[in-house]
């Protein structure tokens, strides 16, 4: 496991310099510039810049400009503007750095670094940057960085594998101009984020617990010694333990003893871990170390002006937001900055200043209306004073009816806002919420209510709207007959109604003399004005015509050209069936009838049974005393031979003689069988039989 030290603030990357930077005489760097920044904007780094440069040394190569303290990753930025013909540059996110060299590979004069850098600005794309930005520059490409608060020197010296014992030793063997350099002691955030976070790569510093397990000290430098109190342990780590560590070597904690800042992407940025002697393995394995320099004697850093610095503090403004008031009313506006005064306008632009305060009280206003603050920077803030105007219902709300039961959709409008829909005069929950609000099912009287609402103002009346559930006419569905060619009345069914039927007619009952389907909408008076529309269908009967009537002995079966259920028969004008099929009939002249079961058409035809007896008495008593085929008379053409059984002719029957009373030229012939012949015209087949007279 791994003990990290997180600093709080964002380490920046270290400054590379040549060689050539070791002069005897060093160059001086002299810097003003002490700004407001505002957001949104971008600002020269420097206002003044003067390099004095060693008088055996007129030019150089390369200058470098870093963000040393407040640096956030991500958002700020240093950049050169303008033209520059000797110059390019590099921006290093990593480190916050801006490296200025000569585009040619020559050196080129002092005069020409000192016009670049006077362009380079600065700018952050943090809406709300906070804090400070201090700018340190210093000669050459950048591998060291300069510190502006205690005026050390810091440089990462990359030596991939080299132990913290070594390190350190080289550390002290280093100087930078006349100043002792050692393995870097950081004591503060400001040096951790510059020497720590924004270094390029890993590296051992002058902390170690190697005399005292898990009492960390620094080891070098003037802080030799002290307690490394910013140290954050890992308290669930056994001391003295054995582990696997994160870079999976199994060792014991107590090998543990030197400090090494991690490498860029392990763990939280700028953070320290402990490590042996030798380095650990994969991300922990050794790569170098860092040098401060400055601070073995009191006032060393004094004695040279290699790097200047700058400062920028971030402008800052925090403005409250006023509550609404409803209809009119008096506003306290609050405001307060990190830099400057607050100045406060009713314009964006120009106009004249209401006053120079934090807090600006308004005049009484029933309007919204919006003040601005100006803090310095380019652009004013604004603050509304917004004035929420009371609702009123505009839309006159009028009761409402239903017919019937169900849903009723409620609309009312307000000047401004929105509307919320109750069931109670006063409290309850709100329903719903619009211009319009549909009801549950009703099925009895309602009432409910509306009250108008802007930004949560209200004139605190609930408007009444009443639901008067009606109940429709009842009508019923009929079916109506009718003779042909005749009319029938159609009736409503409701009286004290108003009426509207398909036919226009306005009547409860209208006449109508042809079939089909007919509407009438009833209608109740007013206030109800509930309608139910009745459906009266009219079906126009037929009239009934014989086509035939067939007899077969007694049975006689009616035919009609067209059958229909509602029509009837009768073979005696009195009774009627249903059933066209009559059995037993009387001989004789017959008429079979038939009629519609309303009584509005009929038709007859008349028919003929002829009955042939089977035997006959002359016996005087006035009883079947003639032998008779009943009928015969219609038939003018007819002819009855009757013969005795030796088919001699006793008799001939037509309509002149219709009978035969048993007697042969006045002699009563004996009891007996005799036969017949009967021929009722030309086109009909005789018919044959015999029949008994009996004495």
């Amino acid at each position: 496991m791994k003990n990290y030290v997180i600093f709080k603030l964002i380490l920046i990357p270290l400054f590379f310099f040549p060689k050539s930077i070791y002069a005897i005489n060093p160059p001086v760097i002299k810097a003003t510039g002490n700004q407001i920044y505002c957001p949104g904007t971008s600002l020269n780094i420097v206002q003044t810049i003067t390099i004095l440069p060693d008088p055996n040394k007129l030019t150089t190569d390369a200058v470098s400009i870093q963000i040393s303290s407040g640096y956030i990753f991500g958002q700020d930025l240093l950049i050169l503007t303008g033209t520059h013909p000797t110059i390019s540059f590099n921006w290093i996110p990593s480190e916050g750095k801006l490296q200025l060299y000569t585009s040619t590979g020559s050196n080129v004069p002092y005069a020409d670094f000192e016009a670049s850098i006077a362009d380079v600005k600065f700018n952050t794309s943090s809406a709300s940057p906070s804090g400070t930005r201090t700018f340190s520059i210093n000669l050459g490409t950048g591998q060291l960085s300069y510190l502006p608060r205690n005026k050390h020197f810091y440089e990462y010296v990359p030596f991939p594998g080299i132990t913290w014992t070594d390190a350190k030793t080289a550390a002290e063997t280093k100087n930078y101009y006349g100043l002792q350099g050692y393995l870097a002691t950081l004591t503060a955030a400001d040096e951790a984020q510059l020497a720590g976070a924004q270094a390029p790569g890993n590296g051992w510093i002058g902390g170690s617990d190697a005399t005292s397990e898990s009492v960390w000290k620094w080891v070098t430098g003037p802080e030799i010694g002290t307690i490394m109190t910013y140290t954050n342990w890992n308290t669930g780590e056994p001391n003295n333990g054995v582990f696997q560590d994160s870079d999976g070597v199994i060792r014991p904690h107590s090998i543990e003893n030197y400090a090494h800042v991690t490498a860029p992407g392990v763990g939280i940025s700028g953070s320290w871990n402990d490590l042996p002697d030798v380095g650990g393995g994969g991300l922990y394995a050794s790569q170098g170390y860092i040098v401060e320099y400055g601070g073995i004697i009191p006032g060393d850093v004094d004695a040279i002006k290699i790097s200047a610095s700058t400062k920028m503090t971030m402008s800052q403004i925090t403005v409250n937001t006023p509550a609404s008031v409803c209809g009119s009313g008096i506003f306290s506006l609050q405001a307060s900055t990190t830099t400057g005064t607050i100045d406060w306008y009713d314009v964006s632009a120009g106009g004249t200043s209401l006053g120079t305060v934090d807090n600006y009280t308004t005049p009484l206003i029933n309007t919204t209306t919006t003040y601005y603050v100006d803090y310095g920077c380019p652009n004013r803030i604004p603050i509304i004073a917004n004035v929420n105007t009371i609702p009123n219902i505009t839309s006159p709300i009028t009761p409402i009816s239903k017919c019937g039961s169900g849903t009723v959709t409620l609309q009312a409008n307000s000047n401004v806002g929105i509307i919320n829909w109750y069931a109670n005069s006063t409290g309850g929950s709100i329903l719903a919420t619009g211009t319009s609000f549909t009801t549950p099912n009703l099925t009895a009287n309602s009432t409910y209510y509306a009250e108008a609402f802007n930004n949560g103002c209200s004139n605190g009346i609930r408007i009444p709207v009443n639901v008067f559930v009606y109940t429709p006419p009842v009508v019923t569905d009929q079916e109506v007959t009718k003779c042909k060619s005749s009319t029938s009345i159609l009736d409503a069914g409701v009286p004290g109604m108003l009426y509207l039927w398909s036919t226009g007619g306005t009547t409860q009952t209208i006449t109508i003399s042809t079939s089909g389907i007919y509407t009438v909408d009833v209608t109740s008076p007013a206030p109800e004005n509930c309608t139910s529309r009745k459906k009266i269908t009219v079906i126009e009967y037929k009239i009934p015509e014989i086509d035939r009537v067939v007899v077969n002995v007694t049975k006689v079966v009616i035919y009609l050209k067209e059958e229909e259920v509602y029509f009837e028969y009768s073979v005696d004008g009195i009774n009627y069936q249903s059933s066209n099929v009559f059995f037993n009939l009387p001989s004789g002249l017959q008429t079979a009838y038939v009629r519609e079961i309303n009584l509005c058409s009929n038709d007859s035809k008349t028919f003929i049974i002829l009955i042939v007896p089977g035997f006959f008495t002359p016996n005087g008593d006035n009883y079947n005393d003639f032998w008779e085929i009943k009928g015969l008379t219609n038939y003018p053409q007819a002819q009855v031979s009757i013969f005795d059984r030796y088919g001699k002719l006793i008799s001939v029957l037509n309509t002149i003689q219709t009978t035969w009373d048993g007697m042969f030229n006045k002699y009563p012939l004996p009891a007996d069988d005799y036969w017949y012949v009967l021929k009722i015209d030309e086109t009909t087949p005789e018919k044959r039989g015999h029949f008994s007279l009996k004495r």
